[in-house]
């Protein structure tokens, strides 16, 4: 988990009054009082030595009064610290752990991350994503055109010695298989071995210059070519199950905003970009509230851990809840899952 550098809490005492109440609250729910404190701290404190305490917390930032209540509920800085200093975790065990096991074995990528995204949600009870395996280095290998109806093509690029990508693209018109088989030919002549992005830059580039020398063949088969290589931004993209967890959660119990959220959730330019944050670095990430930077998630923390294989392959998997989330559990499931998939992925190889 990364580190925060907050100001120190004034003495142990305080920082496990803390605990105990972050505990409580995310428990309950419920504002935590200094007598609900007293009798579950386990200190032989007074109720008002207690609430001396909780006023240096609160002076700091960790904690606040909700108006009309005399208890006291944890900031985002509060749970900031007992995320990073005090949290107690409890990992999978038994049934829960032999489940992760059992489900994330030998399979195609796209229903790894299924597999993944619907344990998380169904062990969390929360929102699970996880973003599709993708390479950091992708090389084209092979590609082909079948023909289709309506001046349609099938265009079927294979990469990195195994990935298979189909993409229907439309045509200025019909194509026989064999004037399809000569331009798979060509292209794969021409750009066998090359990275992706620089067969992209290389046709949208010096071939566009030079069209006019072009035959026939090689100008239909780089138009085609053109649609068959994804755009950059439009490569990955995320699985996500359990969005109706969210609803009724605190915070997120309005529809307006829920449904924000969920349209949010379809674009998944935002959700991707927040993901991609935990990309580059090992162990779990948690994002409270504000820290997101968005401010559809204001009310929402995203816990995220990423996976990565021997070949490169990429990707971070997570959940999506409130802010009061169960973390010690929560945090554990998402560092076990992302190791199990990580482990799924590299046996596929």
């Amino acid at each position: 988990m990364s580190v925060t550098k907050l100001p120190e809490l004034p003495n142990d005492r305080a920082q496990h009054l803390l605990r105990v109440l972050v505990e409580r609250y995310i428990k309950e729910g419920q504002p935590v009082g200094s007598r609900t404190l007293a009798r579950d701290s386990g200190l032989d404190l007074s109720p008002a030595t207690i609430r001396n305490v909780m006023s240096d917390l609160e002076d700091l930032g960790f904690v606040t009064a909700p108006h009309t209540s005399a208890g006291r509920v944890p900031t985002i800085k509060g749970y900031r610290f007992f995320v990073d200093t005090l949290v107690k975790l409890r990992p999978p065990k038994g049934d829960e752990l032999k489940l992760v096991q059992d489900l994330l074995t030998n399979s195609d990528p796209q229903a790894l991350a299924r597999t993944a995204s619907n344990l998380l949600s169904a062990m969390t009870k929360l929102a699970g994503v996880v973003t599709l395996p993708r390479r950091s280095h992708t090389a084209l290998r092979q590609i082909e055109f079948l023909p289709l109806s309506d001046n349609r093509v099938l265009a079927i690029l294979v990469l990195n010695d195994r990935d298979v990508q189909n993409r229907i693209l439309d045509v200025h018109r019909d194509f026989s298989a064999e004037e399809l088989q000569r331009a798979g030919n060509y292209l794969t002549a021409q750009f066998g071995g090359r990275e992706l992005h620089n067969v992209r830059e290389f046709l949208l580039g010096e071939l566009r210059e030079t069209r006019a020398s072009m035959n026939d063949l090689m100008a239909d088969a780089i138009e085609m070519a053109q649609q068959a290589f994804p755009e950059p931004d439009s490569e990955g993209g995320f699985v996500m199950t359990g969005e109706t967890n969210l609803m009724g959660l605190e915070g997120l119990a309005d529809m307006g905003k829920l449904k924000r959220l969920f349209n949010a959730f379809s674009e998944q330019r935002d959700i991707l970009h927040l993901l991609d944050q935990s990309l580059h670095a090992p162990g779990v990430h948690i994002f409270i509230g504000q820290e997101s930077g968005y401010k559809l998630l204001d009310e929402c923390s995203i816990v995220a851990a990423p996976y990565l294989t021997d070949d490169d392959t990429m990707g971070v998997l997570g959940v999506i809840g409130p802010t009061r989330m169960a973390y010690e559990r929560v945090i554990p499931i998402v560092d076990l899952t992302a190791k199990q998939l990580a482990n799924a992925l590299k046996s596929k190889n």
